[in-house]
């Protein structure tokens, strides 16, 4: 019960941001000192992606499915205590990068490596209901001391096949509270800054998030 809780925080606060970067519904770049927080890790993009803010339009409020609403004291606070630590966008049409994160201390709950692979896999489970996704991999792999489980597919918006992406999620658990790492690349160069972006987990060097072997080994 307790992953399925913040299984279904994450897909929602996903979907949000990825239907509003396709409609373009942004609001005010937030500065890049904001962005770290206090999860215990750091992630760099390069400069000529754009630091957003997520703001779906009225008119996307209106008819998106609303989520259902939390009814035990441990969703309530899985809805609250998700952040979302950053949203970038690149090119057009654009693809999208997120980092969500659930720190522990507010949860009142820790998790450990044998969540990973529920987690990552639901919070990628919660895009089917905006995105048609084919062909899915899945890998495990290990950077430092630090586990991370890792999903990629082929996909589009429903309704509008004219656009394909390539949708990768990878996941870890830190000392302090979960993260996961998400983009939504419309080509190729996207796909390998995302991948290349420099990562640090709980302060250990810092390194690519997914190297060249994150798909060689399928998680058990």
């Amino acid at each position: 019960m307790r992953m399925r809780v913040l299984e279904r925080v994450l897909e929602r606060v996903l979907e949000t941001i990825l239907l509003a970067s396709c409609s373009g519904a942004f609001g005010q770049a937030r500065a890049p000192q904001d962005l770290a927080g206090a999860i215990g890790f750091t992630y760099d993009l390069p400069p000529d992606w754009t630091v957003v803010e997520a703001k779906p339009s009225s008119q996307e409020i209106k008819t998106a499915p609303p989520m259902p609403a939390p009814v035990t004291e441990e969703q309530k606070k899985g809805t609250a205590c998700i952040q979302v630590m950053l949203t970038a966008m690149h090119g057009t049409p654009s693809s999208v990068v997120v980092v969500v994160a659930l720190p522990f201390d507010c949860y009142g709950q820790t998790m450990s490596d044998q969540d990973l692979k529920g987690l990552g896999s639901g919070t990628a489970d919660g895009l089917k209901a905006d995105f048609d996704l084919v062909d899915p991999v899945f890998g495990m792999y290990t950077l430092g001391s630090h586990p991370l489980w890792i999903e990629r597919a082929k996909g589009n918006l429903k309704g509008k096949p004219e656009t394909q992406y390539t949708v990768e999620i990878a996941c870890s658990m830190l000392k302090k509270g979960a993260a996961c790492w998400m983009t939504m690349a419309a080509d190729e160069a996207s796909l390998r800054v995302f991948e290349q972006g420099r990562v640090t987990l709980d302060g250990e060097a810092a390194t690519p998030l997914v190297p060249a072997t994150a798909f060689d080994k399928a998680p058990s």
